[in-house]
């Protein structure tokens, strides 16, 4: 995450509005989860998490929301990354600390949202989940046609797309054609369904925002609305949303410091880790990176304890303390292996395997908050398990707060098809619930 390639960012399709209208325009779409998440993180309790039970009657009383509109605005909240639950207690994100000033992190929770909108509209009950899957994993194409159109696109134009796509996944599912067609059973759907289909995906994107749809002269068509032409633009040119680093670390709080940090290479970061807390009693800036590693941001998590590395032996007592804490453990362990001499490319051995794939779980939110879609795919590989249905087994045991936001990002960046499809099946799997 701190040796990102440095190129000049593209430029957005002419007509895009700004940055800053954009954000406007998604805070509006998740206005309603904000408002829950925020009921719920001044609830703080184990009986707080709206989206089911009686905080769903209580919410939906205080907010004049109806209850199926609490429900809704609670799965969206979660998967934009605004709430977290802890054993089921609900904690605010760090996207809702930051919802009213940080435009990128605006954004970012909308694309969180958008990448997935198949959790969010619930799929038509008397259709295969083969099916479903197929046009889940088709529809990029479609959304790909939809932003290079720059206008309105006739549904039946998207319906012939969206069945030539489906028709090339399955052939590159099956290298050896049968000899006789094989009959369709309801994991291998026929295409009679697709136009059902693709109304369910069309209102679906709709109802995130990423598009509209409008009757036409013979048929409806759909428009990418700003916000999805932008982020299917994101997608296309591979770059990341996240803000520019703040100037004068030196004077700022631990948290602004790390952000300051976050792009740099890791000796010009290790000199300011230096710089900052030369300006500082080491005490009381031990004390403010472990408040800031306690906070919902993976990516400061990390970098707070590559600053302790720097602070060295004045903080060992007060890392040694936040072994106990179930975030902190990890972290914790890996930087006393250090302190104490172990070569970093063996202190891993230190943790068990739930700890490695936490810590894994946490690294990969921290690369999907403020990585490119690259890095995420190459973190596979620094997984322990040596399989992908052995890691999508530990990831959901292991209880993360972000599993399915990481499962949901990890499969729309994976240029495997087939990958992809496991991964989104595990985060079905944990969003629901299910097995």
């Amino acid at each position: 995450m701190t040796t990102r390639r440095t190129r000049p960012a593209p430029r957005p399709p002419e007509g895009t509005p700004p940055r800053a209208e954009l954000a406007r325009q998604a805070r509006h779409v998740l206005a309603d989860a904000v408002r829950i998440a925020r009921w719920a993180a001044v609830e703080r309790g184990a009986g707080a998490a709206p989206g089911t039970g009686p905080a769903r009657e209580r919410a939906a009383a205080a907010l004049d929301l109806t209850p199926g509109q609490i429900r809704a605005g609670w799965d969206r909240a979660r998967l934009a990354g605004l709430v977290e639950l802890h054993g089921g207690t609900a904690r605010p994100g760090w996207r809702l600390h930051a919802w009213d000033r940080d435009d990128s992190a605006v954004l970012r929770g909308w694309v969180a949202l958008l990448d997935a909108w198949s959790l969010v509209h619930p799929s038509p009950e008397d259709v295969a989940p083969g099916a479903v899957a197929e046009v889940v994993e088709a529809l990029p194409q479609v959304l790909t046609l939809l932003q290079l159109s720059h206008g309105p696109v006739d549904v039946p134009v998207l319906l012939d797309l969206l069945g030539q796509r489906v028709e090339e996944l399955r052939e590159e599912r099956c290298e050896v054609p049968p000899a006789e067609p094989a009959p369709e059973t309801q994991d291998t759907p026929g295409t009679d369904g697709l136009p059902a289909l693709l109304d369910w995906a069309l209102e679906g994107l709709a109802a995130v925002g990423a598009l509209t749809l409008g009757p036409g002269p013979e048929a409806r068509h759909a428009t990418l609305t700003p916000l999805g032409n932008w982020a299917v633009w994101v997608k296309l040119e591979q770059i990341c949303v996240a803000a520019q680093s703040p100037a004068g670390n030196i004077e700022q709080s631990a948290e602004d410091m790390l952000r300051g940090c976050a792009r740099l290479t890791p000796g010009p970061a290790r000199a300011e880790y230096r710089a900052w807390l030369a300006a500082r009693t080491l005490s009381s800036a031990v004390t403010e990176l472990l408040t800031v590693a306690r906070g919902e941001d993976a990516l400061l998590r990390g970098l707070a304890f590559e600053a302790l590395r720097v602070v060295g032996a004045p903080a060992e007592a007060e890392v040694r303390a936040t072994v106990a804490e179930p975030s902190l453990r990890p972290y914790a362990l890996l930087w006393l292996a250090e302190y104490e001499g172990a070569d970093p490319d063996d202190a891993q051995e230190v943790l068990t395997r739930e700890e490695a794939t936490w810590l894994w779980v946490d690294t990969a939110a921290a690369v999907a908050d403020h990585g490119e879609s690259a890095l995420l795919v190459r973190h596979l590989d620094s997984a322990v398990q040596g399989t992908v249905p052995a890691l999508l087994d530990e990831v959901r045991a292991v209880g993360h707060p972000r599993t399915v936001q990481v499962l949901v990002a990890l499969a729309a960046a994976h240029p495997d098809p087939a990958l992809a499809k496991a991964v989104r099946r595990a985060a079905f799997q944990v969003h629901t619930g299910g097995e």
